[in-house]
């Protein structure tokens, strides 16, 4: 397999790495939304956090938790954004389940803020949306 994040998770390219277990390495990410973002990438390939196993994801969120509370006591932040873009629609860029992590900081331009504009569509129909995603359960 050719994957950049596999090769840098296992060790095969360089980069700077603020945590490491037999599981997971957690690396600074190169083009940072803000200071101190980080990337947890899982040793394992999986294409996105849809296809990872079930069963590993606690430990995956728990190290998230860990690393998200020493950001705010150590860097200081003012709060984190934790998450998983699952596939390209969604922004993901590369192929590999990576959990971001995204120091965030109260007097920083607004644009270093992620937001989600909600209210942006007319109301969808509730009961067919339930009915579809329910259906594929």
């Amino acid at each position: 397999m050719d994957c950049i994040f596999c090769k840098i998770a296992n060790g095969e390219i360089p980069s700077t790495t603020l945590y490491e277990d037999e599981e997971v390495r957690v690396i600074f990410d190169i083009n940072p939304a803000s200071v101190g973002h980080v990337l947890i990438l899982p040793k394992t390939h999986a294409a996105s956090l849809l296809e990872y196993p079930t069963e590993k994801l606690g430990t995956i969120f728990a190290i998230a938790q860990k690393i998200g509370n020493a950001m705010i006591q150590g860097l200081p932040c003012d709060g984190v954004n934790i998450l998983a873009n699952c596939r390209e629609a969604a922004g993901q860029t590369v192929d590999h389940f990576h959990v971001h992590i995204i120091p965030r900081y109260a007097n920083a331009p607004t644009k270093d803020a992620m937001t989600i504009e909600s209210g942006t569509i007319e109301k969808p129909d509730f009961d067919a949306l339930k009915e579809a995603i329910t259906k594929a359960f």
